[in-house]
């Protein structure tokens, strides 16, 4: 049983290190980078981890890393992400499962900050995958390559690109695990809590309503 972790990259330099430094157990690490110009792919050629070049976008890095990825599971990452020490046990317990073959793992969401304002999204992301279903990529994303396959992938998208996959693997396919991936929260900090709280709620919303990705992007950025 062999795990690919497939990390998406722009600018990344700043944390793809502290990214990393818990995958050393993973069978392959592949950075799809999208035109960084921070030197983020030499911090991954530094690291020893497979470089691949895409279109910029997470839909397309996503979908070019797991065409080249060897593994017979595979663990989709952001670069500003980084897992608890112990998910890796909680991984293999998952993957050993065979009913998991189909069936896809999203770890707790956390973020780097100490401020009540994290705590607060903390819970809400906790009610949305407990309740809807429905985690972010920003939470990773643990699938068997097979099931990954079956259901077509990630799609080129220029966001959204993780709701559209989890609608295709289904509420009842999706498992929340324990360990916590634990997300930088310097996004919230520079365009405020509420502020960008609200712009990803409006653009699930947007989404569910039938908009597409490319117009929801032009809307918001």
């Amino acid at each position: 049983m062999t795990l690919s972790v497939i990390i998406p990259t722009l600018n990344a330099a700043s944390g793809l290190r502290r990214t990393c430094a818990t995958l050393a157990t993973a069978d392959e690490v592949i950075v799809v980078d999208g035109g960084s110009s921070d030197g983020t792919p030499d911090i991954a050629r530094s690291l020893g981890l497979r470089l691949l070049a895409s279109d910029a976008g997470r839909g397309h890095q996503l979908m070019a890393g797991a065409a080249q990825a060897r593994g017979e599971w595979l663990l989709f990452l952001h670069a500003d992400t980084r897992l608890d020490p112990d998910w890796i046990s909680e991984a293999a317990d998952f993957m050993s499962d065979p009913a998991n073959r189909r069936r896809a793992g999203a770890f707790r969401f956390a973020l780097e900050s100490s401020l009540p304002q994290a705590r607060r999204l903390e819970a809400m992301v906790a009610w949305r995958t407990r309740v809807l279903a429905l985690p972010y990529g920003d939470q990773g994303l643990l699938i068997s390559r097979p099931f990954y396959d079956a259901l077509g992938g990630y799609r080129p998208l220029p966001l959204m690109e993780d709701v559209d996959l989890i609608r295709r693997i289904g509420r009842r396919s999706i498992v929340a695990l324990s360990a916590r991936a634990v997300t930088s929260a310097e996004r919230w900090h520079r365009d405020g809590w509420w502020r960008r709280s609200a712009r990803n709620l409006a653009c699930l919303l947007l989404y569910f309503a039938g908009l597409s990705p490319r117009l929801i992007q032009r809307l918001y950025g």
